[in-house]
Formats: structure tokens, C-alpha cells, sequence
């Protein structure tokens, strides 16, 4: 080695000495989020989402990054790099943490914190529906009801940047979303950013209530506490489609894992209020509500015990309920409004690909299709809901150990079957709807990371699922100007995320062996005292 050599490896050392972390260490790892998060808040100034009623459209920063061709592509290319780098830094951790003892628990937090902190400052990415909870709450000023009003009933309503989806639709959301979005519109501001603020309160909450009572689920059923931390909470699409995109679900899937816990554990009417808390915001989690009442019967529990707590479960929960829509006036409008998001339909989703080719098909060969894709989608909806009743009426048998690879009780072992029948639940639910949002797979990944993924395919499952529903949210709604052309900025984004996620699956030498079959670590079902 000559004397140059030493010199640049002394330059090199005192260099990385001074950063904040260690290449290939835990630390490395975290940063790496931070990075990329802080990536994904830049990549947002050019082409996530602005009202047109915006101040912040009018400033020089923004009409620079947002109507020059160079500057949007950048901002793309920003975007994609950024969250790439993060579903890195969560592959990286997990393998710096593989022992998943009590020492990952503060790393753990640390990343959550370093990963949100920047994405609450972003525009909106990957989704308007932050936009449309501003209308929403408009209608509710004005004394219009939203739930049989979409948001075209207001002056201007184009103005306020929601999907053209919410120009005629009802709400979805239950009363105790819509007085948070009555309660954003009456900030006073001049920009549309201001009344966001709440809904990004309201997403962190749902975040925090998930980081604190994920853990403790998978604990309480025999999993490592900290790897579920890492799965379903850590996880880049929870993160982005959650804090990012500014969505409602986080507090709702925050509100009924909260509400779960306190069931399992034997508060069944707190885990009540907590769940009903949840229906208010989004209905859906209406499903888990028969579950809870077996969870409130217990193990041993004969069928009068089982219909009478059910009885009483939704009797508690359609009291608070009732007593919300009494407050605002609304009744219970929000039930016929649950058909709402059920008029799109995505390629990837298997009810939605077929009815709708089906039907065209039929268009094609001179028929009139609609009847025979709406049908198709009719009769997947209530396959579904046969399917949730069976979950929840067929007896559950307990096994010895529950096949949690430890010993644990009886209620325990139970609590574990009902919520993986409740899981499975949800799955049904959402597998057999015509559209599958990325964060619908975020429900499914913070139910099952309660009840336990294993090393193995079931975690390579996980791996691909995160790659693919990333690759969606960076190629599918992205905000353009409509003189710079959408078909190059998306190709662009393509390119880059497929890139991307090859070199993360195939090339990298530390990630690709993650996506390879290995022996399953026992780890993951130990609880570290």
C-alpha cells in the first residue's frame, strides 16, 4: 500500500467518523430511513398534492418545482429514491435486529420518530382524500348533510383539490370523522394546508395508538413484541400511506387495535368504546365487533353466553353510535353510505379485474356488460360476508399450545384464535372487494402481526407485498401540471421504483438474501422479558 493509499484511508475514516452513525450498523440503517423520508418531503414539493386554492402555489419555490419539466422529473425521481431507501433501511433493520431482545425496543422508537418527523410535513402524497375531508367538513359547516351530498354541492368545490371520486359521492366516514373535518374548517386560514393540520394530528395518533398496542398484542399472544413493532408499524407502506397520504385509516386501525387489547385482556366494555371510536371514524371496522363479543365470552363459553354478549356488544356500540348522530343531526346515515368506495375498481384486485373484463366481454360481443360486473361484484360482497359470519359462528378449538411455539393460557391461547379468525375476516373483506387500496393491505398487516408471521414464506410474503403496494403509491397518483406530460413523469417514476425494487430483491448483497428461502428464526415467537 503506498503512502496515498494510507493517506485516503485515514481522510476516509476520520470522515466517517464524524457522521452520526456507522456504515452497515443499526445506526446506518436508521439514518438511511431518515434519509429517505426526508427524500420523499422534497420529492413532495414538486408533485405531491396542492388545492389550487393554495397560497403556497403562488410562491416562487413552488411554481419552480412544480410547472418546470426538469424540476417535476427531479422531484419524481427524489420521490421514488426516497421511499426505496426507507424500504431498505427497514429490510436493514430487521437484520441488525434480528435477535429482537429488549435492546430493539428504544432503536425501534428512535426510527419511528427520525421516519415520521419529516413526513408530517409533507403535501399530501399518493392521495387527495385529504382534500376531500376539507370538503366534507365544508358541507358540515353549511348544514348540508354529506352523507347524502357529495362535495360538487359547494361553490368553488373544485377549488378545495379533491378526486373528481368525491365530486358525487357521500362520505364513507363515521360522526366522529366528520366533527374533526367540521372542526378543520373552522381554523381560521387562507390556505388549505392549515386545515390539514388536524388530519396529520389525527394520522400520528393512529400511528402512536398502533406502536404502542401492536406490541403489546403479539406479546400477549406469545410473539416477539418488538419484531411486530418493526413488521407492521415500521413498515414503509404503513408509513407512507398512513402519514404521508394523510389518511383517516391510521387513527381508525389505531382505535381498534387499542380497542382489541383491552378485550382480550378482560375490559371488554373499554375495548367497546375503543372499537365503536374506530366505526366512527371509518364503518368497516364494524367486523371486528363479533369478534370482540367472543372475546367477551371467553373460551368456554356456551352459544346463549355467545349471543347474549354479542347482543350486548353492538347494543353498547349502536347506543354510542346512535347517541353521535343524535348530536350532529345525522342519524345513522353513515350505513348507507358503506357502499361509497365500491365504485372503482383496480387491475390488481382480483374481483375488480374479472367483473369488469367479464363485462366488457359481454359490451363487446353486443350485450350491455353493466348488469353482469355490478352482479359479479354483489356476489363477491356477500361470499364475503358468509364468509366473516362462519369465522365468527364456527366453534373455535383450542390445540395444546395454540401453534404459538409457546406454552401459554388458556385465555391467552383463545384471544390468539379469535383475532386470527378476525384477521382472516378482514382478508376476505378486502380480497373479495373490486378495489384494494394499498392501505387496506396495512389493516391486514397490523391484524396479522398480532397473531403472528412467521420466518419463512409468510415473511417473504410481506417483503413482496411491501415492494409491490410501494410500486403502486409511487407510479399511480402523482400531481402534474397538465401542460408537462403525465405519461413521461409516470414512466420515469416506473423505471426508477422497478429498478429500484430489482436491485433491492435480486442485486443488493445485503437485502436479497432476505427474499431468498431460508430457515424460519425462532425469534420471532419468543417474548424477551
Amino acid at each position: 500500500m503506498t503512502s496515498t493509499d494510507v493517506a485516503m484511508a485515514e481522510t476516509r475514516n476520520r470522515v466517517f467518523a464524524k457522521l452520526p452513525f456507522r456504515t452497515g450498523t443499526t445506526s446506518s440503517a436508521i439514518w438511511q430511513g431518515f434519509a429517505g423520508s426526508v427524500m420523499l418531503l422534497l420529492g413532495s414539493l414538486g408533485v405531491g398534492w396542492l388545492a389550487s386554492s393554495s397560497v403556497l402555489i403562488r410562491t416562487p419555490l413552488f411554481i419552480l418545482a412544480r410547472t418546470t419539466p426538469a424540476a417535476v422529473i427531479c422531484a419524481t425521481v427524489l420521490l421514488c429514491l426516497g421511499a426505496l431507501l426507507m424500504f431498505r433501511a427497514w429490510l436493514r433493520l430487521s437484520q441488525h435486529l434480528s435477535g429482537w431482545n429488549d435492546d430493539a425496543g428504544p432503536v425501534l422508537r428512535k426510527a419511528l420518530i427520525l421516519w415520521v418527523a419529516p413526513m408530517m410535513l409533507t403535501l399530501p402524497l399518493f392521495s387527495r382524500d385529504a382534500y376531500a375531508y376539507i370538503g366534507q367538513g365544508r358541507l358540515m359547516q353549511q348544514d348540508l348533510d354529506p352523507y347524502t351530498n357529495g362535495i360538487s354541492a359547494l361553490n368553488n368545490y373544485f377549488l378545495l383539490g379533491p378526486d373528481t371520486l368525491w365530486t358525487e359521492a357521500p362520505t364513507p366516514y363515521g360522526p366522529l370523522w366528520l366533527w374533526l373535518e367540521h372542526l378543520a374548517v373552522l381554523i381560521p386560514a387562507n390556505s388549505p394546508e392549515i386545515a390539514l393540520i388536524p388530519f396529520r394530528l389525527a394520522s400520528l395518533a393512529g400511528v402512536v395508538l398502533l406502536a404502542i398496542y401492536v406490541p403489546k398484542l403479539a406479546a400477549r399472544h406469545g410473539f416477539n413484541p418488538h419484531r411486530a413493532l418493526w413488521l407492521a408499524v415500521l413498515n414503509p407502506v404503513t408509513l407512507m400511506n398512513f402519514i404521508a397520504s394523510v389518511h383517516n385509516d391510521s387513527l381508525m386501525m389505531g382505535l381498534v387495535v387499542a380497542g382489541l387489547y383491552y378485550a382480550s385482556t378482560k375490559r371488554a366494555v373499554v375495548g367497546i368504546l375503543f372499537v365503536t371510536a374506530s366505526i366512527a371514524i371509518k364503518p368497516i371496522t364494524l367486523i371486528a365487533l363479533p369478534f370482540v363479543g367472543l372475546l367477551w365470552a371467553g373460551s368456554r363459553a356456551g352459544w346463549v353466553r355467545k349471543f347474549a354478549l354479542w347482543a350486548a356488544t353492538l347494543g353498547i356500540s349502536m347506543a354510542v353510535m346512535g347517541a353521535m348522530g343524535a348530536v350532529n343531526g345525522l342519524g345513522f346515515g353513515w350505513l348507507a353510505a358503506l357502499q361509497t368506495p365500491g365504485t372503482i375498481w383496480h387491475w390488481y384486485a382480483p374481483v375488480g379485474i374479472g367483473s369488469v373484463s367479464l363485462g366488457s366481454l359481454v359490451d363487446w360481443l353486443g350485450g350491455d356488460g353493466t348488469p353482469i360486473a355490478d352482479g359479479i361484484q354483489k356476489v363477491a360482497q356477500v361470499i364475503s360476508i358468509l364468509i366473516v359470519m362462519a369465522l365468527a359462528f364456527v366453534k373455535i378449538r383450542l390445540g395444546p399450545s395454540g401453534g404459538l411455539g409457546a406454552d401459554l393460557p388458556e385465555p391467552q391461547r383463545y384471544s390468539h384464535a379469535v383475532m386470527r379468525r378476525m384477521a382472516w375476516a378482514f382478508t376476505a373483506v378486502v380480497l373479495l372487494a373490486p378495489m384494494i387500496q394499498p392501505w387496506y393491505v396495512v389493516w391486514l398487516l397490523a391484524f396479522f402481526a398480532t397473531t403472528g408471521i412467521k420466518d419463512g414464506w409468510p415473511l417473504r410474503t410481506v417483503f413482496y407485498l411491501s415492494a409491490f403496494f410501494i410500486l403502486i403509491a409511487l407510479t399511480d397518483q402523482l400531481s402534474v401540471f397538465p401542460w408537462i406530460s403525465m405519461e413521461v413523469v409516470r414512466s420515469i417514476a416506473v423505471v426508477v421504483a422497478v429498478m429500484g425494487l430489482l436491485y433491492l430483491t435480486l442485486w443488493d448483497k445485503k437485502t436479497s438474501e432476505l427474499f431468498k428461502r431460508n430457515k424460519p428464526d425462532q425469534h420471532a415467537f419468543a417474548v424477551k422479558s
